[in-house]
């Protein structure tokens, strides 16, 4: 292999030095760092309907309210439109049960908004200072995934497998499956493609799309119940890659009739039924069609009254995956212009289209990607939205003309903007973070122009001693930049040697270095800096946000390409004056825990000491979706599986290695570490191992302090 020269420049380095006296507990790394110790923010920030007011609850006095303010006139004082204990005075003149927090809103128009308490939709109106209740929802203990028409405040939900509609008046059966593995109203093909949710109301909420998921022919797969005697079985359908998966079909329910239609969606069975789209005018649903193999879309348009396709607006096809995560955005005004977000010409961008499937114009370009759309103006005349054209560490926001083509940059300045549009498209809240930058919320216009500081957050970790944290960027064997990201010791001595963690993920849809507060970091890793560790990420080829070219690296040999980055990365490390190369240390959870686990195997010499959570240890056991995306089948692509392997390897391992899983992982399946397990065994490797009881893919709540005291414990023991 040809000379690799690193080039390692520092471009963000803070470092803070002023009444630093405290040291982080691990309840404050784990639990606090995103409570108490996370930068301030303003609680329900939100534009009210129709008018260019902005709200949020804060505390005043010690009770929570809901304050308003102009983004027109900056001048002009907040106000108060209500306090918590106003709003109890007024739930208990009508026998309502009280509220310990104020409650979650919505805008309804510019002088109401609702809420809920207990069973009851509730609207307060700021003109009358009254409470009247608009509904009654009692849809029984076991309701889940609800879903609230804006227009009608039609509730669609489920129990168990099936669908309902609340009407406001009765609960209406949409489904009836007595089969459990026939499942509605749920996210389908394992929340890939961006599916996070079953249901999707009209535009005007008189009708319901929804998924219907049939699992009766994928294999069952166990997951074992450890609190009861004797142990329960509860079987999962969990297909794995290059088996039989679920088949999917689309229903419209009709409120008002009570009739399904399902849609004629064809063949073959096992395709994706994706990004799910409404029509302006109700009369048709859009779904981007994907095959299994993911290399081919059609974008296809289907009648909802008698459940006929129509039409194949346009398609896409790639020679290695297609990911599409964003459904068709119809352009306000324009019910025959939709916009669509693609990779097509090798990173994330906008495309504006009519109905008819004709190309209008690409409206943005460049190499670097659209990482979120925010949506239009009134008008239907611009669009936001966010990216890193910039650099893939920093984001800003956007507007483009839709007709001309012209983009106006928003916001600037290196850091990661949020931003948050109005109605109107004239104004937007922006949140900002920096690793200099805990918080600032500012108003700006549509042009650029800031209006006013809503909220400029103190440093809340101003009292702790914490270690210089620097952001930088090496150069991969083909001269992509990698950026990284460095914890170093409190009270750092470069005359010392200190020992280290390598924390890693590596795979795809994930970046975990960025220009934000910490770092994009977790504050474990402030908390090891503060017992004398350095703590060092790469971002490696395969990551996101990057193109293409980048994340398609790795494309049917997961493990290889990343690893090779990695090691740029780790050789840098260890190659510091102030690192001691004999106690190294690595860690990773879920596809980091693959990386770690393979590392530990296939390049054993490096690390003293490792911790794998949750690891996928053979592909051939991971599912269908995510991994023939990036592996093809194990049919197709038996050579990269067998490479990917990490139980071919185990005879090479040599340094300390604990592997945890979660008993009831849905994600991982335990079986993978446990294979590793008897391998290690059966090959007379000694391996350390622990288990979390009833745990799923990652270990919450207050077990998760637990977890991280028994990785640093192990660090703290073998380095």
């Amino acid at each position: 292999m040809k000379k690799i020269i690193l080039a390692a420049v520092v471009f963000a380095f803070t470092t803070i030095t002023i009444a630093q006296t405290q040291i982080l507990t691990m309840e404050d790394a784990i639990i606090r760092q995103k409570t108490t110790l996370a930068p301030a923010k303003l609680r329900q920030l939100m534009w009210v309907k129709g008018i260019y007011n902005f709200s949020y609850v804060d505390s005043v006095n010690s009770v929570d309210a809901l304050i308003t303010g102009s983004a027109e006139n900056g001048k002009q004082p907040l106000r108060i439109i209500v306090s918590l204990t106003e709003i109890n005075t007024l739930l208990a003149q009508q026998h309502l049960n009280l509220l310990k927090q104020f409650p979650v809103i919505q805008w309804e128009n510019a002088s109401q908004f609702t809420f809920e308490a207990g069973k009851k939709l509730l609207v307060y109106d700021l003109k009358t200072k009254t409470i009247t209740i608009e509904a009654t929802r009692d849809f029984g203990e076991n309701a889940e995934n609800i879903d609230v028409a804006d227009k009608t405040n039609y509730v669609a939900y489920t129990i168990k497998n099936n669908l309902f509609v609340y009407d406001g008046k009765e609960n209406l059966i949409v489904t009836n499956d007595a089969n459990e593995n026939i499942v509605n109203g749920k996210s389908v093909h394992r929340e890939e493609f961006g599916i996070v949710k079953g249901t999707f109301w009209s535009p005007k909420g008189n009708l319901l799309a929804f998924y219907r998921m049939d699992q009766t022919m994928v294999t069952d797969y166990p997951i074992i119940d450890w609190t009861v005697r004797p142990a329960k079985n509860n079987n999962i359908k969990y297909p794995m890659a290059g088996d039989t998966s679920h088949q999917v079909t689309v229903g419209v329910y009709n409120v008002s009739t009570g009739k399904t239609v399902f849609l004629k969606t064809g063949e073959p069975k096992d395709q994706y039924l994706t990004n799910i789209a409404w029509s302006p005018d109700e009369q048709t649903l859009y779904i981007a069609v994907l095959n299994r193999e993911q290399s081919h879309l059609k974008l296809n348009s289907y009648n909802i009254v008698t459940g006929l396709f129509e039409k194949t607006v346009f398609e896409e096809k790639d020679e290695k995956y297609i990911h599409p995560t964003h459904a068709m955005m119809f352009v306000p005004k324009h019910p025959d212009q939709f916009v669509w977000q693609s990779a097509r010409d090798g990173y994330n961008h906008l495309y504006l289209y009519d109905i008819t499937g004709k190309l209008i114009k690409q409206l943005t370009k460049g190499n670097w990607v659209v990482t979120d759309f925010a949506g239009f103006d009134e008008k239907g005349t611009t669009a936001f939205y966010s990216a890193n054209a910039e650099s893939p560490i920093t984001r800003n926001f956007y507007s483009v003309d839709l007709k001309k083509g012209n983009t106006t940059k928003i916001t600037s300045g290196e850091g990661t903007h949020t931003a948050l549009l109005n109605s109107k498209g004239n104004y937007i809240i922006d949140n900002f973070q920096s690793i200099s930058v805990p918080r600032e919320v500012t108003i700006y216009t549509s042009k650029g122009k800031k209006t006013q500081l809503l909220k400029q957050a103190e440093n809340s970790l101003k009292d702790y001693k914490l270690g210089q944290m620097s952001l930088f960027k090496l150069k991969s064997e083909n001269g992509d930049d990698l950026y990284c990201r460095m914890f170093k010791p409190v009270d750092f001595d470069s005359t010392k040697k200190y020992p280290v963690i390598v924390y890693l993920y590596g795979g795809p849809n994930v970046q975990l270095v960025n220009n934000t507060w910490n770092g994009g970091g977790d504050m474990w890793f402030q908390y090891m800096a503060e017992r004398g560790f350095v703590v060092f990420t790469l971002d490696s080829r395969g990551s996101a946000n990057r193109g293409n070219a980048f994340e398609q690296a790795t494309f049917q040999h997961l493990g290889t390409i990343e690893m090779r980055d990695q090691l740029i990365g780790i050789n840098y490390v260890k190659k510091l004056k102030y690192v001691d190369a004999n106690r190294m240390g690595l860690f990773g959870w879920s596809f980091g825990g693959f990386m770690t686990s393979s590392i530990m195997t296939r390049y054993p010499d490096l690390f003293k000491a490792a911790v794998a959570g949750g690891p996928v240890i053979d592909w051939k056991y991971y599912e269908v979706m995510y991994t023939e995306r990036y592996m093809d089948t194990p049919q197709i692509n038996p050579k990269g599986y067998e490479e990917s392997n990490v139980l071919n390897y185990i005879d090479n391992l040599k340094g300390k290695l604990m592997l945890i899983h979660g008993t009831a992982d849905n994600v991982v399946a335990w079986q993978h570490s446990l294979m590793f397990l008897k391998a290690c065994v059966d090959k007379g490797k000694q391996v350390d191992y622990f288990v979390y009881p009833g745990h799923e893919h990652n270990v919450l709540g207050k077990d998760r302090i637990h977890l991280f005291n028994k990785i640093t414990d192990y660090f703290m023991q073998n380095l």
